[in-house]
């Protein structure tokens, strides 16, 4: 009788009782938000329980405003070498997930998200807590811990838009005396839009507060969905892939690189 008289009160005022909440399967596709980043960014797309997925990130390392011919000698970058980033998150409960992900230049960022508000009739917005920690040389110097929030919106099955605020502590990569002040506040803004039934275009920017050496992390890219896949093809700015990388920005020449990403669900 208690809970018929909660439910009933809930139903009254408006607020969707946690039995009506659990209603909603995190396994159906949402075509506005397919996937569980922008490019470098993460996005709000949760993970169901006990769900999985993989990522790869590829970005070369050959500037592509050089000389043209050059550039299309080396195949637009291709030919040059490449930072790769592996990644892999689990669903360890619903609404929150679990993750670990390693570049080639010897990073590991172990992290985890967990979806605090859903977006709804009555809640404009999704929100959810992100947590991470990395450390260079295999997580054996120079960690960087991160906290922040990613706040999005959906519009239909069209487009999703994306504000992050992340404090990401030491990422002065070098020694911390070198250095007044090694902690970058960044503020994330990124979109994606579906402009075909399985195509996407996205971008996303990171302006930064504090220690910000390099340029300002800038993306944008192209992506196709197949089933369970996600393929992009991506343009920026550096190679950066988790919160710290990302904090210290690309290259200072302001070179543009040629990168893609590839994810695949397993649920």
């Amino acid at each position: 009788m208690k809970r018929l008289l909660s439910l009933c009160f809930c139903l009254a005022i408006g607020i969707p009782s946690a039995a009506r909440a659990q209603d909603v399967d995190d396994a159906v596709l949402r075509l506005a938000e397919p996937d569980f980043t922008l490019i470098g960014l993460p996005t709000n797309l949760r993970l169901p329980q006990f769900g999985s997925a993989f990522r790869v990130t590829h970005r070369f390392t050959r500037p592509l405003n050089d000389n043209f011919g050059d550039v299309a000698g080396d195949l637009f970058g291709i030919d040059s070498g490449a930072q790769i980033g592996l990644e892999y998150r689990f669903g360890i409960v619903r609404n929150g997930q679990i993750g670990i992900h390693r570049t080639s230049n010897r990073t590991i960022e172990l992290f985890g998200q967990y979806g605090v508000v859903r977006q709804s009739e009555r809640r404009p917005v999704d929100v959810s807590a992100l947590l991470a920690i990395e450390g260079t040389n295999n997580f054996r110097d120079s960690y960087s811990p991160a906290i922040g929030a990613i706040v999005s919106r959906t519009f239909g099955n069209v487009a999703a838009v994306y504000v992050q605020p992340i404090w990401i502590n030491n990422t002065n990569a070098l020694p911390r005396q070198l250095v007044d002040n090694n902690n970058t506040f960044i503020v994330g803004f990124g979109a994606r839009v579906r402009v075909r039934p399985t195509v996407y275009v996205v971008g996303e920017a990171a302006p930064r507060s504090g220690y910000k050496p390099g340029t300002t992390h800038v993306s944008f890219g192209l992506e196709k969905r197949a089933g369970g896949h996600m393929f992009q093809l991506n343009f920026s700015d550096g190679f950066g892939t988790t919160p710290a990388q990302i904090a210290r920005g690309g290259p200072i020449d302001k070179d543009w690189f040629l990168g893609f990403n590839i994810s695949r669900k397993f649920f």
